[in-house]
Parts: structure tokens; sequence; C-alpha cells
């Protein structure tokens, strides 16, 4: 970049080096150690400030990822994986590690994917990479390249709930309904992360939905509310449920619910939607 302030540093390097060069006598020698100290202490002065500064953006990630909302149908789990953190190696690929999560949270999924991949090219089998790279994958609908990245960290980690519900929304996504009822069930077992646990339930609650099994369906989004009651889809899901089983009722209710429980919500207003498509007389959508 032209405007690079590492531009002008480099120029400063320079002068001071042309410095040092024709410095003949030790008062020149002398006037040049002085340059060479000041400069150190103005580059060190400008990381320390750009490291800040790369702190803050994160809060803007942060941010950024508590306003975003993806109203998809079945959407994924809301990635909020904790930052990675970065060690010093001699190889870098903890670096690439970073970037990827960043770029993950931001929503790059494609330049994720490249940063994670040049991870594992420097650390070959790396377990956090690996999961991160799912998830990339995933969320970047390449579900083929995911299963298989999610694969290769369940052999290592069976037990890895996060990973195995998202194989299960992987499958979902493909109507893959009995492998994803394996590893959602499997999930659900382990009970081990809160969160696998939650989405588990949802994602089975939408696999019987697909399949027309409503009072399936009813049972495992009713859970899903008890877990996490601020799974504002599951109230619009649950809502469907209701009304393809026979109870226009009940759906309304659950849509009433979901907008209280969060009219700002995205999900929420979806809710309303719903109340204001079936006043009209009209279906909600099947899929």
């Amino acid at each position: 970049m032209a405007d690079s302030p590492v531009v002008a540093l480099r120029r400063e390097y320079d002068e001071i080096a042309r410095q040092l060069d024709g410095a003949a006598g030790s008062a020149e020698r002398e006037a040049a150690k002085r340059e060479i100290i000041g400069y150190f202490k103005k580059v060190d002065g400008i990381l320390a400030e750009l490291t800040q500064l790369k702190e803050d953006i994160r809060q803007l990630v942060d941010r950024y990822k508590q306003t975003s909302a993806d109203t998809k149908q079945a959407a994924a789990p809301q990635f909020t994986g904790a930052r990675p953190v970065v060690h010093a190696d001699h190889i870098g690929a903890s670096t690439f590690i970073e970037k990827g999560w960043s770029l993950i949270s931001l929503g790059d999924h494609a330049g994720a994917i490249q940063a994670l991949n040049k991870a594992l090219q420097l650390s070959p089998g790396e377990t956090q990479a690996e999961n991160l790279l799912g998830w990339a994958q995933m969320l970047h609908e390449a579900y083929d390249d995911a299963l298989q990245t999610f694969s290769k960290v369940l052999m290592k980690e069976p037990a890895n709930s996060l990973a195995r519900i998202n194989v299960g929304y992987i499958c979902l996504k493909k109507r893959i309904f009995g492998e994803a009822i394996e590893h959602l069930s499997k999930a659900i077992r382990l009970d081990n992360d809160k969160k696998a646990t939650l989405y588990a339930h949802f994602y089975l609650g939408l696999v019987y939905l697909q399949r027309e099994m409503f009072e399936d369906a009813e049972t495992f989004f009713e859970k899903t509310l008890k877990l996490g009651p601020n799974l504002i889809e599951a109230y619009y899901e649950l809502g469907r449920a209701h009304w393809f089983a026979g109870e226009p009722d009940k759906a309304k209710a659950t849509w009433e619910n979901g907008f209280k429980a969060n009219k700002f919500n995205s999900w929420g207003k979806k809710c309303q939607e719903m109340l204001e498509l079936v006043a009209r007389g009209e279906e909600p959508p099947r899929d």
C-alpha cells in the first residue's frame, strides 16, 4: 500500500543506515547510536499502538457477531468459539489459526479456509486448525469437504460434541437423516457441552419436522426451549410443527411467545410474520 506507515519507517531506516556507513569518527558513530536508539523506541511505540488497535478490532468483530443474524432455515450453530491462544512457534502455524478464527467470525469463510489450510500445511494434523477448518467449510456450504475434515477430528476426539453436531447439521442439510439422527443422538448422550446438547435437540427437531413426524419434532423443539429459551428460531420451528400437526391454536400461541421473547431478533420477527401470514389464510412454508 502506498500510504503504509512501513514505507516511511523503511525510508528512515535507510537514512540511518547511510549515516552509520558514513560515520568516520567517534562523534559521528555516537550520533548514529542516538539515532538508532530513538528509531527503535519510535518503532516499538508504534508496535504497541498497533497491538492495541488489533485488540480493538477484535472487539468490533464481537460487536458484529452480536448484531448480525442469519435467518436461513436450519441455520448453522452460531460460531462462538474462543479465540485461539497464539504462541510463538518456529513455523508460524498458530498465526494462521488465529487469522482463520478471525475471518470465520467476520463471515469471510473462503478466506478462513485459505488461512487454515496454510496452518495445516505448516503443522499437519493440528486438531484446532482442523476443527476451525471444518467450521469454515460448513459455513461456506462445502459440505463434503467439511464432513471429511470433521471426520478427522472425531477420529482423534470421539467425544468432541461440537464437531459431532456439526456433522449432524451437515447430514441434515444433505438429507442423510439416518446419519444425522445417529450423530445428534450421540451428542445428547455425551452431554459434555451445553451448546452442543442444545443444538443436537434443535436439529433433531428439524430432522423429524422434515420427515413429517410432527409429534417427535414438537418434543425436541420443546426440549430445546427448556435448554435454551433464547434460541428464538426454536419458537418459529415449533410453531410450524404445531401447525402441520393440526394444532393451529398452539402454533399461533408459540409464535406469539417467540415474538414476545425477543421482538428485535430476526427470528422473533419471523414469528410475527407467521402470525400475519396465517391471519390472511395462507399456509406456513413447509421447508
